[in-house]
């Protein structure tokens, strides 16, 4: 064992290969996201070309590099979108969140016994096969919504809390294929109990560490700060390093945390970044005038209470001339009259020295998560498709088929969404309340420049003048309360295509399930004219890939296919000055790209 590596120069070869694959990969996604918004399908095809499955350019270990690379792209993906979140949003629409994930988990299940006859595989074998397919790329479902603009949505918020709850259970699932066929006699309910006792309890803790540690300190460290203005307190607050090093202690100690317990580290990131943005929101904190006064929280457009936003020169400004956008983005009023900013037009009217979780992310880390981490990532992904051995007739037509029963799987998640001007009178009225569930009112019942009316009017109130349409399509209410509405019925499909679209995709824990099951030999134990042996893939397995891999390529496709035609229709009424939004409600704090 020699005491240290011996540094050696890299030949020119590898030195092509590998600024080939950087370029590559960054090349072909800003291209697809210009197009469809959706150049991790480029990304994975990269990763298939350039790996073991094509030219097998990249050595094993470089390539067990990129995958290490790439999983740390993935925590950091999922803890950005955990900071354009936060826990007001995510308990607004909880309800229905729940219901998608839940619809998002059986089906692909129900519809996997689907292999029994196609082929004859056990009950066990379909199991661990829609084991697979339950799941929602967390990394896919992020990227998309970040390139699209949806994230900071009330749709994102549905889409990412639904994705994270798969995710939840795509763990259960991995430690319950990882024993039940390793020693069937060790196994015990313990494996299945404890990734959902260790993520509920992680989201316990969370709670009452932030309302009775965090909150209570911060308002004592603003005291303190205020007592003593030209101390080392605060001096050292103020600068971003120390938030920095704040936010990845958080960001690491959660991750390593929820590792030891058992559970998601991709839950323990979305929770982390969460928790931040709900300290960067929801907390009082010294303003950056000369008095350093403590303001207000910060409200987003896309959150459900009605606290106010910190006061300063863009406030001001805008409190001068109320009627007039901010971005092109019509902003809606709280109670008492002062204008809601939405994310992105907080981030664009902060100060130079903010420290907020967003603005630390995108100074220190997006940057290289933008250009390696995260297409290093998708790059993984194709490393696992064996495209070599999946072209075989039997296994094509059956993946295809099987590929389509997992479309619709995920895909008719998007059916919450949809509304019915009249719900049946046989239907309960507790079913009738989770199928159209509630959302609190957010401001007075006053029209806005550039929305419609139906989506100004939020509160249940008796239609008044210029509302009489919307109480005739059963988008205006008079018998609910006047601070409690029931979602509009939506003006189109798009926002459930969407939503349908994005739950569609599979990647990271889908392909380790299914290798999983495939290496504990779970998918061979059969005996049929196509049962394989020694290194070869099983027929089972094959036929997953194909359903993985497609959906991972088709969700984004179609999400971004979708997204490109709603930004054409919302252009398209800019211009003719129309006020009808083809995403309606579920589209508040998107931005049109001009």
């Amino acid at each position: 064992m020699t005491a240290a590596l011996a540094y050696e120069t890299p030949g020119i070869l590898t030195i092509l290969i590998w600024s080939s694959f950087f370029v590559v990969l960054n090349v072909i996604n800003v291209l697809l996201d210009k197009a469809i918004y959706c150049g991790l399908v480029g990304q994975i095809f990269i990763g298939v070309t350039w790996g073991k499955p094509g030219g097998n350019l990249l050595e094993d270990e470089a390539e067990k590099i990129v995958v290490l690379l790439g999983y740390l792209g993935l925590i950091l993906l999922v803890y950005e979108g955990g900071l354009s979140i936060s826990f007001s949003a995510v308990k607004s629409n909880l309800v229905l969140s729940l219901a998608v994930a839940f619809t998002g988990i059986c089906l692909p299940i129900a519809f996997s016994f689907s292999l029994s006859a196609l082929a004859d595989a056990s009950s066990l074998q379909a199991f661990a096969a829609g084991a697979a397919l339950c799941s929602t790329s967390l990394g896919t479902t992020f990227t998309v919504l970040s390139t699209s603009g949806l994230i900071a949505t009330r749709l994102g918020t549905v889409l990412t809390t639904a994705a994270m709850l798969d995710d939840v259970v795509g763990l259960i699932m991995v430690q319950v294929i990882s024993n039940i066929w390793s020693n069937a006699s060790s196994f015990s309910s313990i494996t299945v109990v404890r990734p959902v006792t260790t993520s509920v309890g992680l989201v316990i803790i969370l709670l009452l560490a932030c309302r009775f540690v965090v909150r209570p300190a911060t308002h004592w460290l603003n005291g303190r700060r205020k007592t003593y203005e030209k101390g080392p307190l605060q001096r050292i607050l103020s600068y971003k390093q120390t938030s920095l090093v704040i936010h990845t202690s958080i960001l690491v100690a959660m991750v390593s945390g929820a590792s030891c317990a058992g559970t998601s580290d991709s839950f323990a990131a979305y929770l982390a970044g969460a928790s931040i943005s709900w300290w960067d929101s929801d907390v009082q904190h010294l303003s950056q005038t000369p008095n350093d006064a403590l303001v207000s929280p910060i409200t987003d457009t896309t959150r459900g209470d009605n606290k106010e936003e910190p006061a300063g020169p863009a406030v001001a400004a805008r409190a001068e001339a109320p009627g007039k956008n901010v971005g092109e983005e019509p902003i809606p009023e709280t109670d008492n009259g002062r204008q809601r900013v939405s994310t992105d037009q907080r981030l664009a009217t902060q100060d130079p020295a903010d420290s907020s979780g967003t603005a630390i992310f995108d100074e220190y880390y997006k940057p290289a998560m933008e250009k390696i981490l995260k297409p290093f990532f998708f790059a993984s992904i194709g490393f696992s498709i064996p495209i070599t051995r999946m072209f075989c007739g039997f296994v094509v037509w059956r993946g295809l088929v099987y590929t389509v029963l997992m479309l619709l799987g995920k895909a008719f998640t998007g059916l919450w969404l949809v509304r019915f001007q009249s719900p049946s009178p046989v239907v309960p009225s507790s079913w009738r309340a989770l199928a159209m569930p509630q959302i609190h009112c957010w401001g007075p019942q006053r029209a806005r420049q550039g929305a419609s009316t139906s989506d100004a009017t939020q509160c249940g109130t008796m239609p008044g003048p210029g509302t009489q349409n919307e109480a005739n399509n059963g988008t205006a209410d008079a018998t609910h309360p006047k601070h409690r509405k029931m979602l509009p019925k939506p003006r189109s499909l798009y926002p459930a295509s969407i939503l349908g679209g994005a739950m569609v995709s599979r990647g990271e824990i889908g392909f380790l399930i299914a290798s999983l099951a495939e290496s504990k030999g779970t998918f061979k134990s059969i005996s049929s004219q196509t049962a394989t042996s020694g290194d070869e893939a099983s027929e089972i397995f094959l036929i997953v890939v194909w359903a993985i891999t497609l959906c991972t390529i088709i969700g984004p496709l179609s999400v971004g296919t979708l997204v490109r035609r709603v930004r054409k229709l919302q252009r398209q009424q800019q211009d003719t000055n129309t006020t009808i939004d083809p995403l309606g409600v579920w589209g508040i704090g998107l931005k049109s790209s001009t």
